[in-house]
């Protein structure tokens, strides 16, 4: 496949994600829905009645192998499915483009619980190098501990991501840019939720290096890993709810990281004192 020739088109996710059920007696969703962007992109969220943070992950597919970007908030399979869900779609990827020696590379945004849970999964997995999450062991494969401002690339075989250092919410924050679908992977960085930010000057910095690689590169949207808040402008549902049937739509835009940025920039200007700030789909979150 040539995965170089074109411009990524923007186009809404067409798909209803399962938002939760009022009860865990009445939930009928799978563990793990599965939304096939396009014939080499697949997002998936984890079932709310396993786990409230409800993590989406991502399925790329290039022609040598395919990247895993995160493993969710569940480790025992028989609860999140995950490593049969992707090899079940790594074999139809396989029947539809035959090739030998397929490999599988598992990476992650952060090192959040939520984020890591199921790597044990495919820890024994044939053909699969797993990077750990952790900034000891991420960084140095990525080369951002040599140099934090690098652009890292990881080559799938033709479809080349674009990898940026995002400290600010977990000094080992990781940000992935898909040339293919346009895509702006930004983890819990950003995404439609409460953005908890342990390091103020830092999510600054990592919001610049977005906009900035955005202002480079084609963004069709920005794809962080949850959704927590709901289609009114500023509310969000509280933690650990399990059930959102209001909920916001995961897809952002180029123009919300510069809203971000505007807040960022007249927090500094009142004194730079990191507080709380609501925004229609956000809520800037200081970590205690």
């Amino acid at each position: 496949m040539d995965f170089t020739t074109g411009r990524p088109e923007a186009r809404p996710l067409d798909v209803s994600w399962h938002h939760g059920s009022p009860s865990a007696k009445h939930n009928t969703d799978p563990d793990l829905q599965v939304y096939a962007y396009d014939e080499h992109t697949v997002i998936l969220r984890q079932n709310m009645a396993v786990n409230y943070e409800a993590p989406f992950l991502y399925l790329l597919f290039g022609n040598e192998r395919a990247v895993l970007i995160d493993t969710g908030a569940t480790a025992e399979a028989a609860y999140l499915p995950l490593r049969r869900t992707v090899d079940e779609l790594i074999d139809g990827w396989l029947a539809r483009n035959p090739r030998e020696d397929y490999r599988l590379l598992v990476v992650h945004t952060h090192a959040h619980g939520d984020h890591v849970a199921g790597d044990g999964q495919f820890a024994d997995r044939p053909a699969t190098e797993l990077v750990p999450a952790g900034k000891d062991s991420a960084w140095p494969w990525f080369g951002f501990d040599a140099d934090p401002e690098a652009v890292a690339r990881i080559d799938l075989g033709g479809r080349v991501l674009e990898c940026l250092a995002t400290p600010g919410h977990h000094a080992a924050s990781v940000t992935y840019y898909d040339p293919w679908s346009g895509f702006l992977l930004t983890g819990d960085t950003v995404y439609p939720g409460r953005l908890y930010i342990e390091d103020w000057a830092a999510f600054g910095h990592s919001i610049d290096r977005m906009i900035d690689l955005a202002e480079r590169r084609p963004v069709t949207h920005v794809l962080g890993c949850h959704i927590e808040m709901s289609v009114r402008p500023g509310l969000d549902y509280p933690i650990r709810y399990t059930y959102q049937p209001y909920e916001a739509p995961l897809e952002l835009t180029v123009a919300h990281l510069y809203e971000i940025r505007g807040a960022l920039g007249a927090t500094a200007a009142h004194g730079g004192e990191p507080r709380r700030i609501t925004l229609p789909r956000f809520i800037l979150w200081p970590s205690d």
